[in-house]
């Protein structure tokens, strides 16, 4: 599959879902709290994007992905799948959105503290933020993908952390993963020149241990193989002549 150039119509639908996407994790925000359950956040999800944004929960049904969002605990890396098991102080937790609007995908995350959370993890999620808009920074017409990648390793290993090789981010359009593929980690200068109109997705997961992860007996959930802390965010980027938009920016990063 080659890579895909989106039109100006295109990418205005592209705006729209990436808004939409944003907004499902401002509105979540305030429920993510001690004692409740990553069901119970999936079903406030699920309602306000079908009920409220006229929308549809993209990773609901998608390859037999049963949940309408993805929450990934602690040392849970991605892909996790919302249970009765209810959040407790000290956690860190990653819910994972994508809305597909007019059938054009939105896709976004970002990582939430559960009450009295400890320093080493706070200071892993604030890396791994810092390491998600060094990579962004990056993208303009005619840079590489390797230069975004480098930026993130850069930056992860420099503070004695890990990047997950085993995922990365995309392509994403009229379909939730398309080409190329966005690995966040490299070199600089290496891999396809960026071309305006490309919309892609960073989303670095980086672990304060290894990088090595596994897949859990669900066929979904991914955790880190020396059972570390793991953490993620992640934006969708339009490729602009001079540099890049980003397309899911929440309330709080406007």
């Amino acid at each position: 599959m080659s890579i895909i150039i989106k039109t100006e119509i295109e990418i205005e639908k592209m705006r729209i879902a990436g808004r939409l996407a944003a907004d499902v994790l401002d509105m979540i925000a305030p429920h993510v709290t001690a004692g409740i359950t990553t069901n119970y956040l999936n079903d406030l999800c699920h309602d306000y994007i079908v009920n409220v944004q006229q929308a549809i929960p993209a990773p609901l049904d998608y390859r037999g992905f049963p949940k309408s969002i993805c929450t990934s605990i602690n040392h849970q890396v991605c892909h996790g799948i919302p249970s009765d098991k209810k959040l407790k102080s000290g956690d860190i937790l990653n819910i994972d959105i994508t809305v597909q609007k007019e059938g054009f995908h939105g896709d976004t995350s970002m990582m939430f503290f559960i009450g009295n959370v400890p320093q080493h993890a706070q200071r892993l999620c604030k890396i791994t933020h810092e390491a998600l808009f060094l990579g962004i920074e990056q993208i303009k017409a005619g840079a590489t993908l390797g230069d975004i990648g480098h930026a993130i390793q850069k930056h992860a290993e420099g503070h004695r952390y890990s990047v997950v090789r085993d995922f990365c981010g995309h392509g994403i359009g009229r379909d939730f993963h398309e080409e190329p593929q966005v690995l966040h980690y490299g070199k600089a200068g290496d891999g396809i020149a960026l071309e305006a109109g490309m919309i892609i997705t960073v989303e670095p997961m980086i672990n304060q241990g290894k990088h090595a992860t596994k897949s859990l007996g669900d066929g979904w959930t991914e955790v880190t193989k020396d059972h570390s802390l793991s953490a993620q965010y992640e934006h969708t980027i339009l490729v602009t002549e001079t540099g890049y938009e980003i397309l899911t920016l929440r309330q709080d990063e406007r």
